[in-house]
């Protein structure tokens, strides 16, 4: 039997190697442009993922696109956990905190997807970072309170009544209902005539018009006659005489037909501005420089506009705290009970101590011990 030691590789020739492994790595890799892979990913997801979610990532993802492209990386494998960083750092400033994760653990979603396409290093994506968020943080993203949402509603009852723009905040605040839900409904929908005024969601996939929760998410949803009353004159006057390009009249159209997604949001960045209703900059900027006041492709970077779901977050909140069941607003809004705590119920821990209290009282007036 031989005696000798096996020898230990000299320091240069471990480098040698790894160095070698690394270049075989990097050669195994399939040089992708950012813009392809985020083609392909899309493709790859629409077939499992309603189009508003391959919408929203796309929305998202590109952003990364583009800075990759500022930044001169033309192929994913050049990609760096540096760079990711970087990328983190640049979108940071345009982000609040639950925004940002958002951002960040899509990022995460399609990098680790590109790993199976040979396009990124593997465990690349372990090197995304996002912020940790508690359940309070996740829960309080961004709320339009009943207040601000009624000052909007005043303000365009006396200056835009009845134009499309003003029924789409109407069928929003009375309604709570989804982006995708208020885009789905058709002329025929709006039931003013039946025994309690209502509007019909219905999912219509075939037609361009599916709502989140396909089939189980299609509901009848009342409506006070004030909202009527601004339906009906819009129907009567102000609605242009369109259809969509499946022949159906939608409730909120424009004269090129049915209102998209991105109009929709458009509305609310217009008018959730404060200045938009005649009320002072709580940021200090002059209106006269401000790109949000003064371009409207710029609406969203006004840090007090919102997008459409902050109102439906506002109204579920609204009607926790006016006492309605839980059950109750699960059924109207189309959300679970577990849901709606985790993620739309905004009241303070006093507000809802306070109310368990009162509704406790009206029982039998013992409602201390239990609250």
């Amino acid at each position: 039997m031989s005696n000798e030691v096996p020898s230990i590789a000299e320091p240069d020739s471990l480098e040698n190697r790894l160095e070698e492994l690394l270049e075989q790595t990097t050669e195994s890799l399939e040089p992708t442009a950012p813009e392809r892979a985020l083609e392909l990913y899309l493709d790859d997801k629409a077939r499992d993922c309603q189009e508003a979610t391959v919408n929203a990532h796309r929305s998202r993802l590109g952003f990364f696109v583009d800075w990759c492209n500022d930044q001169g990386i033309d192929t994913l494998d050049q990609l760096s956990a540096r760079d990711l960083h970087e990328f983190r750092v640049w979108r940071r400033e345009d982000l609040n905190v639950v925004s940002e994760k958002t951002q960040m653990d899509s990022l995460r979603v399609f990098i680790e997807w590109c790993e199976t396409i040979d396009a990124v290093e593997s465990g690349l994506y372990r090197k995304v970072d996002s912020p940790n968020l508690d359940n309070a943080e996740n829960a309080r993203d961004t709320v339009l309170n009943a207040e601000r949402a009624q000052e909007i509603l005043a303000y365009l009852e006396r200056y835009e009544y009845a134009t499309t723009e003003h029924i789409c905040w109407v069928v929003l605040t009375e309604t709570g209902v989804r982006l995708g839900g208020a885009r789905a409904l058709d002329v025929g929908d709006y039931q003013a005539d039946a025994e309690t005024p209502h509007i019909e969601i219905h999912h219509r996939p075939d037609s361009d018009t599916p709502i989140k929760n396909k089939e189980p998410g299609e509901r009848r949803v009342a409506i006070s006659e004030e909202a009527c009353d601004v339906i009906d004159n819009y129907l009567e006057q102000r609605r242009p005489d369109v259809v969509d390009d499946h022949g159906r009249e939608p409730l909120l159209a424009t004269q090129r037909g049915r209102v998209g997604t991105s109009t929709i949001r458009t509305y609310v960045y217009r008018w959730s501005r404060p200045c938009a209703i005649g009320r002072e900059c709580p940021h200090d900027r002059d209106p006269d420089d401000c790109e949000a006041a003064n371009n409207e492709a710029r609406f969203a970077r006004c840090p007090s506009s919102v997008t459409p779901h902050p109102i439906r977050r506002g109204y579920i909140t609204q009607l926790l705290r006016a006492g309605v069941p839980v059950e109750i607003v699960s059924d109207r809004c189309n959300v679970s009970p577990t849901i709606i705590d985790q993620h739309y119920d905004v009241r303070s821990k006093e507000d809802k101590m306070k109310q368990r209290q009162e509704a406790l009282d009206d029982v039998g007036g013992r409602g201390s011990s239990y609250t």
